[in-house]
């Protein structure tokens, strides 16, 4: 069952990822995601479904457009591929559980929030902060299922905490923190938060030490300074990836290194 369940969210991960790569796009344009269909960039013909599938058509079609032979970004399969591994990691690690589709969509927004602020240094509210209702509904969701109902205050509780510590850093340096930071900060906490509070201060801690590591690699091999602007948002997304995955363990190992 749970191998069934890891291969369907990958292939259906694969089918959104796809679909990411159109809100990517048309997003930050303000341009519907629905309408007009997917088509090429460069002469606008539109894309034919055996040309949309994800991955293996940009394979079969070398990287180019079946029409007027421009080549297409492999962004495109990268996108694809990076949300299917995502969707079938989350799956395996949480396995057919109530709450894996809240974090099945929290990994989807992330990656289009991820993009979208490395091509235009900015989180869109159209997809931030939906993603509040949208995950505190399918949390609840899932505690009512669990019948335990501490996870998901706990969660509402890491939410604001969380959105509570950023907003006071974009209040002090207003230059190193912008508010788009402060409005995700609040779902990255409400999903780290459901899982204990390891992987909520794991989580929070790593987006710092992430950005802190790319600063560095920037200033010592791609000539940036001091006053390179980086945006923070992807970093704090790779952080509740770590605090999901490795929060628990690493809290463990803290709390047996520190108390025996």
């Amino acid at each position: 069952m749970s191998a069934l369940v890891v291969v369907f969210c990958g292939v259906l991960g694969l089918l959104i990822g796809s679909f990411l790569n159109v809100v990517v796009w048309r997003v930050p344009r303000g341009e519907s995601v629905v309408s007009p269909p997917s088509h090429c960039p460069t002469c606008d013909t539109p894309i034919a479904p055996r040309d949309n599938v994800p991955v293996v058509s940009w394979l079969l079609l070398r990287g180019r457009c079946r029409h007027c032979h421009n080549p297409i970004s492999a962004r495109y399969p990268l996108v694809e591929a990076l949300t299917g591994a995502l969707w079938a990691g989350l799956a395996a690690w949480f396995g057919p559980v109530a709450q894996l589709p809240a974090y099945l969509v929290f990994a989807a927004v992330g990656v289009a929030l991820a993009l979208i602020d490395l091509d235009v240094r900015r989180l869109p509210d159209v997809l931030t902060l939906p993603s509040y209702p949208i995950g505190i509904a399918l949390l609840g969701v899932a505690s009512g299922v669990h019948h335990h109902a501490w996870p998901f205050e706990r969660a509402l509780i890491g939410m604001a905490a969380l959105f509570a510590f950023y907003y006071v850093v974009a209040f002090v340096q207003p230059k190193g923190m912008g508010f788009g930071d402060v409005k995700l900060s609040g779902v990255v906490g409400l999903h780290l938060a459901w899982l204990g509070w390891s992987e909520l201060a794991v989580g929070a801690f790593a987006a710092f030490v992430v950005g802190a590591v790319v600063g560095i690699g920037l200033i010592l091999f791609a000539g940036g300074g001091r006053k390179t602007k980086v945006p923070f948002g992807p970093f704090m997304l790779v952080g509740a990836l770590i605090g999901i995955f490795l929060g628990g363990p690493i809290g463990s190992a803290y709390n047996s290194l520190t108390f025996g």
